[in-house]
């Protein structure tokens, strides 16, 4: 039986990682596959209670390492200490890890040290910054693995700029990889809980108003930096067409506090929502303004225009196809771009992210070539 163990440590992976542990369990590939899931506990996330397991139908983690939050080395460290030793114990085959955080790269570190196996959901992914964690984190980690599952062709030519190619026929190992194009684990997810989203709506989400535009803001490079904070709600404050729904980040808030943001009176701040609820709102809204890397696409599989209030997008796809408009935190970019949607205008009609079957491509390449 090939031995995963899967390595988690924010609410995102949680809901990417559901997809394929729920498919693991299935008849098909209980007998071949065992799964051990690792929580870093990277983020502390209240909303994360067993309800949230019962409804996203996985297992609780068989192991928290209950890390915390901190600067990076520190964190990055007692991750790839606690990994290293769960590794070294229970000597998986194979070692699952989704996107870009800090427990995608401990978790990559710590495999490749012990010479286990690493398998990248989400490779190839590039926004080109440097500066930002995340894509060092990302470029890292998908330089040690042995298989990398991409979710579109634009991120297998990503890796190929950077000389990671497909190995084909060969059994794949670190220096001869497997890289398969197998659509986005967020698709798969989306299709899956949609509709049981819509009929578990909480009382909150029950009682806005339509019509409406959703903001998420999250990301430190503009939660942290004034400037970039003012110019945002300089440009959303102007903006009157629509009311705007801001469910709000705890560290958002106290970061919009100390720097005593002013808020019009047409932004609604609500309290941070769980997964279910949050794909409500994007189905109920008019468009999405955000910074996150998954709303975006969320927005796109919910039919939604979407204004990414950062410099540059990792998911290129989506702004060529004119789903996304990329306006860092330029006011007269942002306030173009408000327009442009409450306009109507609406991108092209493809199909980027695949047929919803990732998990069965995944788990498929691996039980077939290991």
């Amino acid at each position: 039986m090939l031995h995963v163990m899967t390595v988690v440590g924010a609410r995102p992976q949680f809901i990417k990682a559901a997809v394929l542990s729920r498919k693991v369990r299935t008849k098909k590939f209980s007998e071949i596959i065992k799964e051990t899931i690792v929580h870093t506990g990277q983020h502390y996330d209240e909303m994360m209670s067993d309800v949230f397991f019962k409804q996203m139908e996985i297992p609780e983690p068989d192991f928290n390492l209950g890390v915390g939050s901190g600067n990076h080395g520190e964190v990055t460290a007692k991750m790839l200490q606690g990994i290293e030793t769960l590794i070294l114990e229970l000597k998986p085959d194979l070692v699952m890890v989704y996107g870009d955080t800090n427990s995608t790269l401990a978790g990559a570190l710590a495999a490749s040290k012990l010479h286990v196996p690493i398998a990248h959901v989400e490779a190839g992914l590039r926004s080109y910054m440097m500066i930002m964690p995340e894509e060092q984190n990302r470029r890292i980690t998908d330089h040690l693995s042995t298989w990398l599952f991409c979710p579109t062709q634009v991120a297998v030519k990503n890796l190929e700029k950077e000389g990671i190619k497909n190995n084909g026929s060969c059994k794949p190992d670190v220096d001869n990889k497997a890289v398969i194009v197998c659509g986005d684990i967020m698709y798969e997810a989306y299709l899956y809980y949609k509709e049981k989203a819509l009929r578990e709506v909480g009382a909150i989400i029950q009682s806005i108003e339509k019509p409406f535009v959703l903001l998420t803001l999250h990301r430190a490079e503009n939660t942290d930096n004034p400037e970039r904070l003012y110019s945002i709600f300089e440009a959303l404050n102007q903006f009157k067409t629509y009311p705007i729904v801001f469910p709000v980040h705890p560290r958002t808030r106290k970061c919009m506090e100390k720097m005593n943001i002013e808020i019009a009176k047409n932004i609604h701040l609500i309290d941070p929502v769980g997964y279910f609820d949050m794909l409500s709102l994007e189905n109920d809204c008019e468009f999405i303004i955000t910074d996150s890397g998954g709303v975006q696409k969320e927005a796109y599989f919910a039919g939604k225009m979407c204004v990414t209030l950062r410099d540059s997008t990792e998911w290129v796809e989506l702004v060529e196809e004119g789903w996304n408009i990329v306006t860092g935190t330029d006011k007269n970019k942002i306030l173009n771009a408000l327009q442009i949607c409450s306009q109507g205008e609406k991108g092209n009609n493809v199909k980027l992210y695949g047929d919803g079957n990732t998990s069965d491509i995944i788990l498929n390449s691996i039980c077939n070539n290991y």
